[in-house]
């Protein structure tokens, strides 16, 4: 039957719009039984955190609407980093002292990485082919006093690091729970916030125009959508991930520096090499002595002694890197704690060893141990230039220079070659902001161990002085754009701007600086050969035949 009456039509229309609205409502209050899981829209992307060092449950999978996050405290900072290591500690200060809000927050309970925790208090210049040291920036500070003895205790590095991150906010012991994403106008991907726990099992979250992986797992980009590239495995033609040996400190006390340096000096070269296998002894240090390491038999296959960098700290205190620990996962805290046990059970076994072997350690004893492993790799992942063998060796420069580097291409022991091998001594070269900048994502910047660099490149890369120059640098860049422009819209003329800045007033010189280039005149195969690890520089530039001049 037709309805010719418009009131009755129009009440009509108005019960079947009210219907549909309550069927409506009803849905969107009222889940469908059976379906529990949040709606996650397909530009904002949370992960749960998995526990690696930290002693965290797994978290569940969290919405990524604002119905829950925003219970939770909020604040808004310029730049967070996450962990503690010296090298992003770097980039920390510089960004706070060009005005920067700075935040800290460390997946480790305790403050300091491979300096504070691990007890590394050996460390490595670098220096170029003529000796020149390379050392720039805020660091050299940290390396002069090693060199002159006013900073090698652990309570002389600890002062130190008070001030680095002095007035600079700080959370240790923190679980990532969340991290929310979003997608940029040109495709990008782009951390917008991050939930985590603090020790006290509270939940925070934090907003940042930039995030800074600064930890020695890589804690953040792990689990970003990065992509690992390949490591030492393929290398050496193994089908499971290994890293570089990780290393535990010796510390010794009751040493008899004096008579051991000069027992040692008064030998002869052939009898310093019988005796010894080589190496030197001086008022600080003593290097190498790899045929008396040699001689000890370790009580476990996971376990070596290389050749010594031993530091005298003073007061008959000596400090010892040379215990390398294999096949250790430095994203497993059960792998972690494996390494201290393996380590620390064979250093009285070796001090066993030096007693009898060294002039004046017949009455040293054992010193602290530490409590945590020296991490000297863990995976590579892409950054916009991942730095290669080929480009250290040239000695190329680039035109965003943040840092110069120098070093062997050093990789050390794994348990396919327990002593490791040197591929090749760049003069020195540069490191570009590219290889800082985490691939198709708009605000993550790597840090230290996590510098964009394939696996033998990284033999070199890793060293401390190259890895924190970059980031001091970076950090004083970001200050100087605050927030006005994006790290990647930099052009090469505004970068030899801020280039000139950091000459200006931080005394650091990233242009017109000249490496030596060792390669030149090879063909493409070479350097492919050379970058893919089928070439071992080293004994290879011997036997080179010169392709014949046309």
């Amino acid at each position: 039957m037709r309805l010719r009456n418009p009131r009755v039509q129009l009440i009509i229309a108005l019960a079947v719009l009210l219907i549909v609205l309550f069927a409506f409502s009803y849905n969107k209050i009222w889940p469908k039984q059976g379906n529990t899981e949040p709606n996650v829209s397909a530009s904002t992307i949370k992960h749960p955190n998995t526990p690696i060092v930290s002693d965290a449950p797994t978290a569940p999978l969290v919405a990524t609407n604002n119905e829950s996050v925003n219970t939770y405290p909020t604040e808004h900072i310029d730049v967070v980093v996450i962990g503690s290591e010296l090298e992003g500690l770097y980039l920390a200060r510089a960004a706070a002292d060009e005005g920067l809000k700075v935040k800290v927050l460390d997946p480790h309970k305790a403050f300091g990485g491979q300096i504070l925790q691990s007890q590394m208090l050996f460390l490595d210049e670098t220096r170029d082919d003529q000796g020149h040291l390379l050392v720039q920036g805020r660091v050299k500070e940290l390396f002069d006093g090693f060199r002159n003895a006013k900073i090698r205790k652990l309570p002389e590095f600890t002062t130190y690091m008070n001030k680095l991150i002095k007035d600079i906010p700080l959370e240790s012991g923190i679980v990532i729970n969340e991290i929310e994403q979003t997608s940029t106008p040109d495709h990008m991907h782009k951390i917008a916030s991050l939930v985590y726990s603090t020790e006290q099992n509270e939940k925070k979250k934090i907003t940042a125009s930039y995030w800074v992986d600064n930890s020695d797992y890589a804690a953040l980009i792990s689990r970003l959508d990065a992509k690992r590239l390949p490591g030492l495995e393929k290398f050496y033609g193994q089908n499971e991930i290994e890293y570089m040996s990780a290393g535990m400190m010796m510390k010794f006390k009751n040493v008899d520096w004096k008579k051991f340096n000069t027992a040692f000096n008064l030998l002869k070269p052939e009898e310093k090499s019988k005796q010894f296998g080589g190496g030197y002894v001086s008022d600080s240090f003593a290097i190498g002595l790899s045929g008396m390491t040699k001689a000890y038999h370790p009580s476990n296959d996971r376990v070596f002694l290389r050749g010594l960098n031993a530091v005298h700290q003073r007061d008959g205190e000596v400090l010892i890197n040379a215990l390398l620990v294999y096949t250790v996962d430095p994203s497993k805290p059960e792998s972690i704690q494996e390494a201290v046990n393996l380590g620390n059970k064979e250093t009285p076994l070796i001090l066993n060893h030096f007693r009898k072997t060294l002039p004046g350690w017949e009455h040293a004893e054992l010193g602290e141990f530490p409590t945590y492993p020296y991490v000297r790799e863990y995976n590579h992942y892409e950054m916009d230039y991942v730095l290669k063998p080929s480009d250290l060796l040239s000695g190329t420069m680039f035109w965003d220079n943040v840092s110069i580097g120098g070093y062997p291409l050093d990789l050390q022991g794994t348990s396919a070659n327990k002593w490791g091998i040197e591929m090749g001594r760049p003069d020195k070269y540069g490191m570009p902001l590219r290889s800082f900048l985490l691939k198709n994502y708009d605000n993550v910047i790597a840090a230290g161990k996590n510098v964009g660099s394939s696996a033998i490149a990284y033999g070199s890369t890793r060293i401390q002085p190259n890895t924190s120059l970059a980031a001091e640098s970076i950090g004083v860049i970001l200050g100087q754009l605050h927030g006005k422009q994006k790290l990647r819209e930099i052009k090469p003329d505004e970068m030899a701007k801020l280039q000139q800045y950091l000459a200006h007033h931080y005394q650091i010189k990233l242009t017109g600086v000249v490496g030596t280039n060792k390669i030149t005149g090879w063909n493409e195969e070479e350097i492919r050969k050379l970058d893919s690890g089928e070439i071992t520089y080293p004994s290879y530039i011997k036997t080179r035949k010169k392709p014949a001049v046309k």
